[in-house]
């Protein structure tokens, strides 16, 4: 009988598919090495789906802050764990698993007060160092947010709402508010979600019809103004000329961002969740006579991940109906660059990622 070479457990294999931003506008794809296996505390992870999102165009268009080239993308994950390092008692190996891609110190002011989000030292995958674009990749077990019912496409977008559902905590929404949102991409979509959850009547305000229409038709939100016109007289008209307590902008649109200080009720509060790479200016007679409160909102925090996949579970948010656009790892270079034209429809795109 002729002896059969072994086969290498799944999680050893040595190298693997991986797609590289080598510079804006630019994407290769490499064979590159698999990681080694995970030291204490950590996890071998196995990356199924990944997400695009904002963060992702806008390191492609080469205008995303606290970036350098090349970068291997990819922070919104679905993924199974591969193999486990010592002292890790949370998840076992086949788990499928969310991955908080925020790495965080620990130690600092911020860590030690309860805002990990906002540590000193942040280092978010995809973004600061490399990401889930590749089969493999090894994190801190703690990362981790495990679920037996979901998929890999809805534990990959458990991020997206952590982002949206943190803004809404920043706000401190109270029921029956009147709440505008400027942006109805996924990071907006997010925030209507969690604003609605609030007991808020929520306005969606964006530039395309076809997205206003995915709120009107898939969330429920009953207003929507077209940003194409002026937007301070249709919220006048759909609030009795008060105008919303609470104003949201996820679009990292330096234009939509320095708008959004008129759109808000006298006393009322603005939430600046996207993100630019430029200054955000405003009038300040205008600012202090309103006496507006003006928040940011970075990422989410660890209970954000355990509180969505659990309202994902009992089916009180679907974001399914989000993934309008799906490709293989492979063929990402090809089809990428449609992802960021607004005529293609783009609500959320999802990459499959290959075991290879």
């Amino acid at each position: 009988m002729v002896k059969m070479p072994a086969l290498r457990p799944p999680h050893l294999l040595s190298r693997m598919q991986t797609l590289i931003l080598q510079e804006p506008g630019q994407f290769v794809l490499r064979d590159t090495p698999a990681p080694a296996a995970p030291g204490p505390g950590e996890a071998l992870i196995r990356v199924h789906r990944v997400g695009v999102c904002g963060t992702d165009l806008h390191a492609f268009a080469g205008n995303q802050p606290f970036f350098s080239y090349p970068r291997i993308l990819g922070h919104e994950l679905g993924v199974e764990v591969l193999a486990l390092g010592p002292g890790v008692s949370h998840v076992r190996p086949g788990d499928r698993c969310a991955v908080e891609p925020y790495l965080n110190c620990g130690r600092c002011i911020a860590c030690t007060r309860g805002k990990p989000n906002c540590c000193r030292s942040l280092n978010t995958l995809g973004v600061h160092s490399d990401g889930g674009h590749r089969a493999r990749l090894v994190v801190p077990a703690a990362k981790l947010h495990p679920s037996a019912v979901l998929d890999f496409e809805q534990l990959a977008l458990v991020e997206t709402l952590g982002i949206g559902a943190h803004a809404v905590a920043r706000a401190a929404l109270q029921p029956g508010e009147t709440v505008s949102v400027n942006g109805a991409g996924p990071i907006g979509l997010a925030v209507m979600q969690f604003a609605l959850a609030a007991g808020a009547r929520v306005i969606a305000v964006d530039v395309s019809p076809g997205r206003l229409a995915f709120c009107r038709e898939r969330l429920g939100v009953a207003d929507v103004v077209d940003a194409r016109n002026e937007v301070v007289a249709q919220l006048e008209q759909l609030t009795g000329g008060d105008l919303p307590t609470a104003v949201f902008d996820a679009t990292g649109n330096l234009k939509s961002m320095n708008a959004a200080f008129h759109y808000p009720a006298q006393g009322g509060r603005l939430v600046l969740v996207g993100l630019v790479q430029a200054d955000v200016t405003f009038n300040d007679p205008n600012f202090h006579r309103r006496e507006l409160t003006v928040l940011s909102s970075r990422n989410a925090v660890p209970s954000d991940f355990t509180r969505i996949i659990q309202l994902i579970e009992s089916g009180r948010i679907d974001t399914r109906p989000w993934i309008t656009h799906r490709a293989r790892l492979a063929d990402v270079p090809a089809v990428f660059v449609s992802w960021t034209q607004p005529a293609t429809g783009v609500i959320k795109a999802m990459i499959e990622v290959p075991d290879n």
